[in-house]
C-alpha cells in the first residue's frame, strides 16, 4: 500500500467526477469556449473542486498542462507578497501550445487577507488576456464583491450517499477489500459526503483489518457507534443522570472523542428520537448553547455532564 488511494483514485475525467454532474456539465461547455471566464469552486472539503481544477487544466493543455499551470494553496501562503509576486509572475507570462491563457488555481481562497484580495482583484482585471484564475474556497462569503463578480461562481455539494457506495464498492472491487453493508453505512456516516476522508478512512481500514467492517470504520473514524450515543440519551430521558454520564464518558474515553465530537453526535441522535417536536428543538438548541461554550474554551467533562443535565430535566 505505498499509494495513497486519494490520489490512486482521483478523477481524470469529468465523466469520472462523481455527485457534481449539473456542475461538470456548465464547467465543460465554458472549458469548449475559447472565452472561458475566470471560475470560482464553493463548498465543503472533498467534493471535488481541486480534481475538477486539474481536470480542465489537462482539457486545455494536454501533455503540456504542467508548464501552463500554477496551483497555490492561500492557507499556506496568504499574504499580499504572494498575489504581487508569484501570481503576477506566472500571470504576465503568455501560455505554451493554442490555448491562449494559462490557468492559476487558487485553493482555500477563503484564508487570504483583505489586501491579498484586493490585490488580486487588480490582477485578475490587469492580466485577462494572458490568464484565467480558478478559485477554490469553503465559505465564499468571505470573498470580497468584486471578485465574486469577476467569477463564474459554482456551488459544490457534499455527495450523495448513492455516489458515495458507488465509490466504496469500486475501490472494494478493485483493491479486493470487502466491506459488508454496515460498514458502507458507518463509511457514508462517517465520511460525511467527503470523498477524500471516505478514501482515506478505506485505505487506513484495509490496512489494520482483511475485511472492513462497522467496527473498525468507527475507531478509525473517531466516532462513536450511533447506538452508543442512543443509550446514553435513553437513560438521560429516563432520567438517570448518573448512568447517563458514565456510558457517555465511558464512549468518550475509550475511543478518544473531544467534547465537540460528544455533541456533534449527540445533536444528530437527538433528531432520531421519538419524543414531542418542541421537547426536540429544545435540546438542539442546548447542543448549540454548550457547542459554543466549549468553542470558546469551557471545560469539556463540565460542559457535556450539564448538557445531560439538561437532557435530564427535559423529562421533567
Amino acid at each position: 500500500m505505498s499509494v495513497i488511494w486519494t490520489e490512486k483514485y482521483r478523477p481524470q475525467t469529468f465523466s469520472e467526477l462523481a455527485g457534481q454532474q449539473d456542475i461538470v456539465e456548465k464547467v465543460e461547455a465554458l472549458v469548449a469556449d475559447s472565452a472561458m471566464p475566470h471560475l470560482m469552486f464553493a463548498g465543503p472539503a472533498g467534493t471535488g473542486k481541486t480534481s475538477l481544477a486539474l481536470i480542465i487544466a489537462r482539457k486545455l493543455f494536454g501533455t503540456e498542462w504542467r508548464n501552463n499551470f500554477l496551483e497555490l494553496n492561500a492557507s499556506d501562503e496568504r499574504g499580499i507578497d504572494v498575489v504581487r509576486v508569484k501570481v503576477k509572475d506566472f500571470a504576465r507570462t503568455r501560455a505554451l501550445g493554442d490555448v491562449p491563457f494559462k490557468l492559476i488555481y487558487l485553493d482555500e481562497c477563503d484564508a487570504l487577507t483583505r489586501d491579498a484580495q484586493q490585490a488580486l482583484r487588480r490582477t485578475m482585471e490587469n492580466y485577462t488576456s494572458t490568464c484565467r484564475f480558478i478559485l477554490s474556497c469553503n465559505y465564499s462569503s468571505k470573498i470580497i464583491d468584486p471578485i465574486h463578480s469577476r467569477c463564474a461562481v459554482f456551488r459544490f455539494k457534499p455527495l450523495p450517499k448513492a455516489d458515495i457506495i458507488g465509490i466504496i464498492e469500486r475501490i472494494s472491487k478493485q483493491e479486493n477489500v470487502p466491506v459488508d453493508d454496515l460498514a458502507k453505512e458507518a463509511l457514508y456516516e462517517v465520511s460525511g459526503g467527503d470523498s477524500r476522508r471516505l478514501i482515506n478512512l478505506m485505505q487506513s481500514a484495509a490496512s489494520v483489518a482483511k475485511k472492513i467492517d462497522e467496527e473498525t470504520v468507527f475507531s478509525l473514524g473517531s466516532m462513536a457507534q450511533p447506538k452508543e450515543m442512543r443509550q446514553a440519551l435513553d437513560k438521560a430521558l429516563a432520567g438517570d443522570f448518573t448512568a447517563a454520564r458514565k456510558t457517555l464518558l465511558d464512549v468518550m474515553l475509550n475511543r478518544g472523542l473531544t467534547g465537540l465530537d460528544v455533541i456533534k453526535q449527540l445533536q444528530q441522535e437527538i433528531l432520531k428520537l421519538d419524543i414531542d417536536a418542541r421537547k426536540k428543538m429544545r435540546l438542539v438548541e442546548k447542543c448549540a448553547e454548550f457547542e459554543f461554550r466549549l468553542v470558546e474554551g469551557s471545560d469539556e467533562f463540565v460542559q457535556l455532564e450539564a448538557l445531560l443535565a439538561a437532557v435530564c430535566a427535559s423529562k421533567l
